[in-house]
């Protein structure tokens, strides 16, 4: 009773924590709300997100900034053709005593060990590398030469991905698109914000931005979220709607049998309820409910799903079969 009290307060303290990260963004970050909130459930979920959207507008800048505003480590990594996995994990090299004249190995560690990782256009590096970041995703670990090292926490890895230029990359396979809890669409901005935009970046304007939280505060609260009650409703509510992206399952709408190859897996059920108790928590509120699930489903969905060729002569895609899903799916 006295641990339920005390998880109500930090609600209460997250909430009024958030507001303040939010003005503190938008500081630097004109509109992209959505993305934000985003961004923050799967940050303090635990989970890692997948970015999709053109140059040019500020992924590296908000995740950068939002690093900066939760005073953690934040390191970049531009993935190209030619980047071998001990450039992201950290290399051994031979380091000599002075004293002594004794050479030994010694680890020097990657760009791996932060925080805050953003995987510039993962999608532009081999397999093999790509799959050096995503161990260290699904284990907060690396190992090298037989030891293994564990990552800080809070560990949050935001790939980003280019949607327009295909020629060259590497795209994930289904297998390691699965282990990011987001896929976030980032937009254009709208006519008013452009404008800001450009009016801002283009003058002497300068913010400073406050620190508002700290690594243990955030491995706190990654806790509490895991504490959050979810009814057996609400559970059933994100079940079903994971098992009716399955073509395979039994009673699944027709449109999810003429339109889709393979369906979500258990760990979209999973994340919709990390997600829903996260934004339930952000909210002020200590139980999620179905329309936190709703909220979160198409982040968690979208890459879940592999639309068949039917779907692609309709020229449909897996944000229109998601919002159709939600409308047939009742609570």
């Amino acid at each position: 009773m006295v641990e339920e009290k005390e998880d109500l307060k930090r609600v209460e303290r997250l909430v009024q924590a958030r507001d303040r990260i939010v003005k503190e963004m938008g500081k630097v970050i004109v509109g992209q709300d959505q993305v934000i909130e985003e961004l923050l459930i799967a940050l303090l979920a635990g989970g890692h997100c997948l970015l999709i959207g053109v140059p040019g507008l500020a992924k590296t800048l908000m995740i950068s900034t939002l690093s900066r505003i939760l005073d953690l480590k934040f390191q970049r990594i531009q993935f190209t053709p030619d980047l071998m996995p001990s450039d992201i994990t950290g290399t051994e090299i031979i380091e000599e005593d002075k004293a002594s004249g004794r050479r030994d190995f010694k680890f020097v560690k990657g760009p791996i060990f932060a925080n805050i990782i953003l995987a510039d256009e993962i999608n532009r590096t081999p397999p093999k590398t790509q799959a050096a970041l995503l161990q260290a995703m699904q284990e907060h670990e690396v190992t090298a030469a037989g030891t293994t090292y564990k990552l800080e926490e809070p560990f949050y890895v935001l790939a980003t991905q280019n949607p327009i230029e295909q020629e060259g990359t590497y795209p994930l396979p289904e297998a390691q698109l699965d282990r990011f809890m987001f896929n976030i669409y980032v937009n254009y901005p709208s006519d008013q914000e452009e404008n800001t935009i450009v009016k801002t970046t283009t003058s002497a304007y300068s913010q400073e931005l406050s620190q508002v939280m700290r690594a243990e505060e955030i491995v706190g609260l990654q806790s509490l979220v895991r504490r959050v009650p979810a009814s057996d409703h609400v559970i059933s509510y994100a079940v079903r709607l994971a098992r009716k992206t399955r073509p395979v399952e039994d009673e699944v709408p027709d449109f999810i049998k003429n339109w889709v190859s393979w369906g979500a897996s258990p760990r979209a059920s999973q994340y919709m309820i990390l997600g829903a108790k996260t934004r339930a928590v952000l909210g002020g509120r200590y139980s999620p409910s179905c329309e936190d699930i709703r909220a979160v489903a198409k982040p968690v969905l979208r890459h879940r799903i592999v639309t068949s060729f039917t779907a692609e002569a309709d020229g449909v895609n897996t944000d229109q079969i998601v919002d159709k899903l939600l409308q047939v799916v009742g609570e």
